[in-house]
């Protein structure tokens, strides 16, 4: 049985979570629809600006992501810390970007005068607009629905696009985070889509290396920062081009017609993970069969469930067996 986001995100202990996304009929979010011969590939463009244009408006974080044929994976972190820095104004401007807000949000916004009911009237949607920009059903719903609407103009059709809700699980320490954006960054290898990580297209992968061979960063995605120090400034751990090496080394032993091996910079980062390289093969072959709650150590696991009041840690066995060495 499906369970509640508020059974499932917890903030206080972790602000990954892995979503998924999946089409409800025959037909093809992208791609060629075998059905009826149909070109959908268009769609992943789609797809591809509506989750880069959202990391814009709300304090969420793009990890990962890859639009598939029929399904979309995105890796997200949750940045409550920038919400709540948000002045009342900077909450309005960035709900404003992506949503219409109230004629007295806008009249807000122009400083027109306001009486006091209407003052406390904006005070309420700033409240619940600064909630709304942290949360991860928001932004899934934020990003299905047009896609939705658009899909079923196209296909002069009504009814549902997307099946009723998407998957999500928390990522609950820095081997889950970096297993799961691997694991969807390779799913085009993985599904014979593509042959290397820069011929992924729709991908996060293929973003990153594309400005990594420019010396930078993609502005849209979360950086890479580096190793724990002082003042660390938001990012995910490691550089990106060790990242970008781990994943092409595992793109490559995935594929069946390549041979390849583990290289020393990312059996370092493995080191560090402390997951051996076989179970690292494992995991990002299979993130999704192994993995249908919580991603984490026992401990932190143990932690999270107690903080949902779940009497059961769902997958701890595995947890245990895949990511420990």
């Amino acid at each position: 049985m499906a369970k509640p986001r508020q059974t499932i995100v917890s903030l206080e202990d972790t602000p990954y979570y892995h979503c998924c996304s999946r089409v409800v009929r025959k037909a093809f979010l992208c791609g060629i629809d075998n059905s009826t011969g149909e070109n959908f590939e268009h769609r992943r463009e789609w797809v591809d600006s509506r989750i880069l244009e959202l990391a814009t408006i709300f304090a969420i974080d793009i990890c990962a992501y890859a639009v598939m044929s029929n399904h979309l994976h995105v890796v997200l972190k949750v940045d409550a810390d920038k919400a709540k820095q948000w002045s009342d104004k900077e909450v309005l401007i960035q709900w404003h970007k992506g949503f219409k807000g109230t004629l007295l949000t806008h009249k807000y916004l122009k400083e027109e005068d306001l009486n006091q009911f209407e003052l406390q009237t904006v005070n309420e949607c700033i409240t619940e607009y600064r909630k709304r920009l942290i949360d991860i059903s928001w932004f899934m719903r934020s990003l299905s629905e047009p896609i939705a609407r658009m899909a079923n103009k196209e296909d002069k059709c009504t009814g549902r696009f997307w099946e009723g809700r998407f998957k999500s699980q928390a990522l609950l320490d820095e081997a889950a985070v970096l297993a799961c954006m691997a694991y969807v960054d390779l799913n085009p290898i993985r599904a014979k889509m593509a042959a290397t990580p820069e011929t992924s297209d729709y991908t996060s992968i293929q973003r990153r290396i594309n400005s990594a061979m420019k010396g930078e960063q993609p502005a849209e995605l979360l950086p890479f920062v580096g190793n724990e120090r002082l003042n660390m400034p938001n990012g995910l751990m490691f550089s990106v081009k060790d990242y970008i090496v781990l994943v092409e080394d595992t793109g490559r032993i995935i594929r069946d017609d390549k041979r390849g091996a583990i290289s020393s910079s990312s059996q370092d980062i493995l080191n560090r993970l402390n997951i051996p390289a076989e179970n690292w093969l494992k995991i990002t072959t299979e993130f999704g069969a192994l993995f249908k709650g919580a991603v984490g150590a026992l401990p932190a696991l143990t932690e999270y469930c107690e903080h949902l009041e779940r009497k059961r840690r769902q997958g701890a066995a595995n947890c245990q067996r895949w990511l420990c060495a």
